[in-house]
């Protein structure tokens, strides 16, 4: 009587045969292959001669010296055997493995002596260690520093470059043969946290922007009471009041070559104040250089630099372009947001700035805006991005939230809300600007609550109380 095989699927008989393949060699699985000497001694000598000849000057065996006789013994490549090793009772004798005397002719002495056979750990280490060009390039470099040149090898000096290599790589082993290091994240670096230590209240509308002035003695705001507004760095305290703006403020800067503040409006002027004389200039009046036209909605941000490209803006179009002062157009147009561009940062050290728009808060590189990462999770409009040379980038958004990373690795190591003045609606919680001083220990924010708040670093917190808590996502070091 014939049984019955049961049958099973194809999925389940490959498994099956992959068991039994286990469990027949999982013993052996962590032993190594035995080594057959003579099989090893032979694809060394193999390796040495054809791989690594022309370096080796080809090991000459102990029998040709014999045959040519002990004075005029050479090798094949002409050059002669010293004395010194006549009598002694070796196998080969190699010239590559050793210090040997700075050029033909000159007399082997104890420390320059020839050895014997390298063992089979040494010969394979000199077979690592021998970099790859030298089959092609005979010169060998002597140990004080002196050329080694082959016989009938032209007398014309090597480039500089050539002799470098040739002394970098004769005594270390071949960057190509060493094994490379798993790429790793970078974990951020240590800031300790930021805390408020001061309001300043006295505008009577939204403070729109901030600017400190390059003594560091002052710092203005522009509000949308119509005034500008100078105070007091340490002390907080106003100092004086400028009017002249019929509308909203929404721009200051302090000019780092002159007594000269800019401020720009939404009643579309553009004044020049003169702090020594008193004096207010209309800008308007003078002569246009350059009219950048390009952008298709209202520019939200400029930024200015001494290296090319020196205009950087961002705009409600969703794009940032960066601008040839010269030719007075368009030199790279980025269109990697989805919505609108109100603020861009520029690192004081790295060649490096930031962009921030709702979707996400985007690092590029100059000239060209490569990009390099995202910085994901202040989910608000982001109205100001400002950045410190420790690597400290600060973002605040509509919605009164201020987000602290680490420009490096995009480690957002902090996130602030801090209350609105009282008599304030909850509602007009929202930052507009922010600065650092020109120390960068003091943060300003211009808010929604009519005032300017003052942080600095908390100088109790420690690497033990506030840890970093880094978990990366290589997923989010997408492409865009």
């Amino acid at each position: 009587m014939v049984e019955e095989v049961q049958k099973h699927s194809v999925h389940t008989l490959v498994f099956r045969s992959l068991k039994r393949t286990h469990d027949m060699f999982v013993a052996d699985n962590g032993k190594p292959v035995p080594l057959d000497e003579e099989s090893h001694k032979r694809k060394m000598a193999i390796k040495l001669r054809n791989e690594y000849g022309p370096v080796l000057h080809m090991p000459t065996s102990k029998e040709n010296l014999k045959e040519k006789g002990p004075q005029n013994a050479a090798d094949s490549y002409g050059h002669k055997q010293y004395p010194a090793n006549q009598g002694q009772d070796v196998e080969y004798l190699v010239t590559g493995t050793h210090p040997y005397p700075p050029g033909p002719g000159v007399a082997l002495t104890a420390d320059t002596k020839i050895q014997r056979m390298p063992s089979e750990s040494a010969a394979q280490s000199l077979a690592v260690a021998l970099p790859s060009q030298a089959r092609v390039d005979a010169n060998r470099t002597a140990p004080a520093g002196s050329e080694y040149r082959l016989p009938g090898a032209s007398d014309r000096p090597q480039p500089q470059a050539v002799n470098s290599m040739i002394m970098e790589t004769g005594n270390t082993k071949n960057s190509a043969l060493m094994a490379k290091k798993a790429p790793t994240m970078p974990k951020p670096q240590w800031h300790p946290p930021w805390k408020l230590y001061r309001v300043i209240s006295g505008h009577l509308g939204w403070v729109r922007c901030i600017a400190v002035e390059p003594g560091n003695q002052w710092f203005v705001t522009g509000s949308a009471d119509r005034t500008i507004k100078i105070w007091d760095l340490a002390s907080g305290k106003l100092k004086l009041s400028l009017t002249g703006h019929i509308s909203t403020v929404r721009g200051v800067i302090v000019s780092t070559r002159s007594p000269y503040l800019f401020s720009c409006g939404e009643d579309k002027q553009v004044k020049c104040w003169d702090l020594e004389y008193n004096k207010i200039w209309d800008v308007r009046t003078k002569a246009s250089v350059h009219t950048l036209s390009g952008h298709t909605n209202a520019v939200a941000t400029v930024r200015c630099q001494a290296a090319e490209p020196q205009i950087i803006t961002g705009s409600h179009d969703t794009t940032i372009r960066l601008w040839d002062l010269v030719a007075g157009k368009t030199r790279v147009t980025l269109t990697n947001h989805k919505k609108s561009v109100r603020a861009v940062v520029l690192h004081p050290r790295h060649y490096t700035f930031a962009s921030g728009s709702p979707d996400n808060i985007k690092q590029w590189k100059f000239p060209d805006g490569s990009f390099i990462q995202n910085l994901s999770g202040h989910n608000a409009i982001i109205n100001t991005l400002t950045v410190n040379s420790d690597g400290v980038l600060v973002s605040g958004a509509d919605n009164g939230t201020m987000h602290l990373w680490d420009w490096r690795t995009g480690y957002n190591f902090q996130r602030v809300h801090a209350a609105v003045q009282p008599g304030s609606l909850d509602s007009e919680s929202g930052i507009f600007a922010c600065a650092f001083d020109q120390s960068e220990s003091r943060l300003l924010t211009a808010e929604a609550d009519k005032t300017i708040k003052v942080y600095r670093e908390d100088e109790t917190a420690t690497e033990e109380t506030h840890p970093v808590s880094w978990k990366p996502e290589i997923i989010k070091r997408k492409r865009f």
